[in-house]
């Protein structure tokens, strides 16, 4: 079978270019010339291909590679392969990012599924709505009365815009998705199968359970980006607001009423319930879940698959189940494995050898 990429070739760059792109020093001038026509990891690069180093937990792979050049601190070019061009940066990874971002642009944000311009004759799209100049609707998409579009944005095959919601310019609504009730900003890109603006989960238990109208929006700032299958439900009585610049991953659920702060990450699969609030550059890992009403401060971290039960102040680093300062985490987790051991059938075992010895004595 013939390989296929994805993406559209780019021409070649030699090294001087490459050094230019990225501030890097070319540590061999004599190399100026040679081109490079791609890159890759250190295990899969190949003569034409630019890759990078610095983490010594590669450092095999880094005797191994093949690569033509490669980008390393000057801490570690010592242990690069002769036959590799030494790129000198003091942030490789961050140089070698900045060089990928120049030659594959299109990956930086999804294409159209038709690569197609226009508005696709199977889209419907109610009279009332109004669209900008340069707005793409991919097939059967749907977008209801009074939406808003604006010029650049595209909405994906099959998703669907409900009555009266907005969307700015420069957009991306994934194929499959549904939004309702909502108000999008600048440059947000909403990934495949995202569903946004329903009802949240708000019910009087009472025997029979009565559902509590939910009747706020979802807001979402500029530059927002949404993974595939996240799910954010729209406020009860005040609006669900994700702030400028967040990005989410796969599969994430966010409660009602939950206020997000600015250029937050948030992990795959994390579970937000109602009513609380992120600071501003909080960090979640991967699979973490908050109780509703806990209050999140800026710059906080939380480590993958905790559960927060409890408010976390600015700046900290929690972990755990429950979870709590990583250092308090740590010495438990350490504690405990050492009262494991212990009391592991070994340590039984030489401590009754132990009392016998001293027995006999």
């Amino acid at each position: 079978m013939t390989s296929t990429t994805f993406f559209r070739t780019r021409p070649s760059s030699t090294l001087a270019e490459i050094a230019t792109a990225t501030g890097a020093e070319l540590v061999d001038p004599a190399r100026a010339g040679d081109v490079i026509a791609g890159i890759a990891s250190l295990d899969e690069a190949g003569p034409m291909h630019l890759t990078f180093f610095e983490n010594l937990r590669y450092e095999s792979e880094l005797a191994a590679t093949r690569a033509g050049a490669c980008l390393v601190s000057a801490r570690f070019e010592g242990r690069v392969p002769s036959h590799v061009a030494v790129l000198r940066s003091r942030r490789p990874f961050h140089a070698f990012v900045a060089y990928s971002r120049q030659i594959y642009a299109d990956a930086l944000r999804p294409e159209p599924d038709f690569r197609a311009t226009g508005i696709a004759l199977t889209a419907v799209i109610h009279p009332s709505a109004k669209l900008e100049d340069e707005v793409i609707v991919e097939p059967l998409a749907v977008i209801g009365p009074d939406v808003e579009v604006g010029s650049g944005t595209v909405v994906g095959a099959g998703a669907v815009l409900a009555a009266g919601v907005k969307i700015g310019r420069d957009c991306n609504i994934g194929a499959g998705s549904h939004l309702q009730h909502s108000l999008i900003g600048n440059n947000v890109l909403i990934h495949p199968g995202c569903h946004i603006g329903q009802d949240g989960f708000g019910f009087i238990f009472a025997g029979r359970h009565t559902k509590v109208p939910q009747t706020g929006r979802v807001i979402i700032q500029n530059d927002v980006e949404l993974g595939a299958g996240t799910t954010i439900d729209r406020g009860s009585l005040r609006d669900t607001v994700i702030g400028e610049g967040t990005k989410i991953d796969n599969q994430v659920q966010i409660g009602h009423n939950v206020t997000i702060g600015r250029h937050c990450v948030i992990a795959a699969k994390c579970g937000l319930a109602g009513s609380l609030t992120l600071g501003d550059n909080v960090a979640l890992g991967a699979m973490v879940g908050i109780n509703n009403h806990v209050v999140i401060g800026d710059g906080a971290q939380v480590a993958a698959m905790s559960g927060v039960k409890d408010s976390v102040p600015p700046g900290e680093r929690w972990g755990g189940m429950f979870a709590r300062p990583t250092k308090t985490w740590f010495r438990e987790m350490l504690a405990v494995r050492r009262l494991a051991e212990a009391g592991s059938p070994e340590a039984a075992g030489s401590q009754s050898e132990h009392d016998r010895d001293e027995g006999r004595g």
